[in-house]
């Protein structure tokens, strides 16, 4: 069951219906304050009230306990893959495989990186044409790699998975190689297009303006659930309540409809997302930390592994082009593209669904039980009277991250530290600030238990 906003009518509905070219605008607009600043200047949206807004609960209601279906699976890259023929007829099976595998959340991790270029010049000897030796003087370029170090955010993981699916009006893949729309009403110049169900093809501009919104999402840390309005977001005061998302289907429907198909090549797919902090915002903040230190090249990037679980058909066709180095032999004989016609053309050919998942937060709002009140002299910023009662947020702040891992960033630059195994240690401190008369060094957050 999707939580939906009594006060509101949907901003999807309208928005994609009858103003797509306004919503791409739009969000255009807000993704040109997203773009990165002039060094030394602060982003213009650390001004924005956004952190500390409450954001109310959404996705579906958890389901009854149950044994979760030991499914045939392997892993793949980064992702789950699964080709067990249980889970392509009966979608209560593939319902609760889902489900089992989503009680593990994403591996989610910082990767910090610095680089140099030297112009280098080298003697190469040789001989001519006549056997005569020779020395020519060559000048190159080489890359030298500084630091390359990771550190882990899953345990800053504090709740999830919130089982979500996309909204009616979002364009997604549905069961077919092109992204669609589900929509009661026609918003298509030619009715041939549409689909009886009210399923039509989605439209380039409806494409576009939810790839900006789903960009924002992820800049700002938005869950998948919160509709992105430009205006109310982003605006200095601090915004209305938000907008929960809801779809027809839940994910048990979503299931059976993939089971229902006959397509060879279909493919189903589970996306775990980590939402609650402002990884843009965040960014800025470690690279200027690094800067204090190191004048190279900055890379600073947020990568996420074992976030998709992928549903394929058991057949020897399906497997075969599961198999990375088969699939990389078919591309290099130029055999692949075929086969990407067949799946695109095809009725019995390709279908994907990309219309669910989980999400994990590393920052949450919890409703705490009737009666409870605002703890007295509390101006931290956690505690807040909404609609709903009192919530309180748990779950480490970017902010206090940072404070944490600042100065054991710039002790791992300094030290030059190439590794693959994530740093540990978010407290270093210097010994001159140690001996320092009432310096306390940043405590890890330790959060309460909530119900999951």
């Amino acid at each position: 069951m999707i939580i939906t906003d009594v006060d509101k009518k949907h901003p999807l509905d309208d928005e994609l219906a009858g103003q797509v070219d306004v919503a791409g605008a739009s969000s255009s607009h807000v993704l040109d304050d997203l773009a990165p600043p002039p060094d030394g200047e602060a982003p213009k949206y650390t001004e924005r009230a956004f952190e500390n807004v409450y954001i109310p609960p959404g996705g579906e209601e958890p389901p009854p306990e149950f044994t979760p279906y030991e499914a045939e699976y392997f892993i793949s890259g980064r992702e789950v893959v699964s080709h067990d023929p249980h889970l392509n007829e009966d979608g209560e099976a593939l319902y609760r495989f889902l489900l089992s595998q989503s009680t593990s959340p994403p591996e989610y991790r910082m990767h910090l990186r610095g680089t140099h270029t030297e112009h280098r010049t080298r003697f190469v000897s040789g001989t001519d044409s006549k056997g005569n030796p020779t020395t020519t003087t060559e000048h190159y370029t080489e890359t030298v790699t500084d630091f390359d170090f990771y550190i882990d955010l899953t345990p800053n993981i504090v709740h999830g998975p919130v089982h979500w699916s996309l909204p009616d009006a979002e364009p997604a893949y549905r069961g077919a190689m092109v992204k669609q729309v589900d929509s009661n009403d026609l918003v298509t110049r030619d009715p041939e297009m549409a689909l009886p169900s009210g399923r039509r093809k989605a439209t380039k501009e409806e494409i576009k303006a939810a790839k900006e919104r789903k960009e924002i999402r992820k800049a700002c840390g938005l869950p998948p659930w919160v509709a992105v309005g430009p205006e109310s977001w982003f605006q200095q005061q601090t915004p209305e309540r938000a907008v929960v998302l809801e779809s027809s289907k839940s994910l048990r429907q979503w299931a059976d409809e993939y089971c229902a198909s006959d397509k060879l090549l279909k493919e189903f797919t589970y996306t775990k997302i980590v939402y609650g902090w402002n990884t843009v915002n965040l960014r800025e903040a470690v690279i200027a930390a690094i800067r204090s230190v190191y004048n190279h090249d900055i890379t600073v990037s947020f990568d996420m592994s074992h976030d998709k679980i992928r549903i394929r058909p058991d057949n020897n066709f399906s497997r075969m082009l599961s198999n990375v180095w088969i699939k990389f032999l078919l591309w290099i004989l130029l055999i692949y593209p075929f086969i990407w016609l067949y799946k695109r053309f095809n009725h019995r050919g390709g279908g994907r669904w990309e219309v669910c998942g989980g999400a994990y937060a590393l920052k949450t709002w919890q409703i705490q039980p009737p009666g409870t009140q605002i703890p007295m002299y509390t101006n931290d910023g956690r505690w807040q009277q909404t609609h709903d009662g009192v919530v309180h947020l748990i779950g480490e702040r970017e902010g206090e991250w940072f404070q944490r891992w600042e100065g054991t960033i710039r002790d791992a630059v300094g030290r030059r530290v190439q590794t693959s195994v994530p740093l540990q240690c978010g407290t270093y401190v210097s010994p001159q600030a140690m001996i320092l008369d009432g310096f306390r060094p940043a405590l890890p957050y330790v959060s309460p238990p909530i119900p999951r």
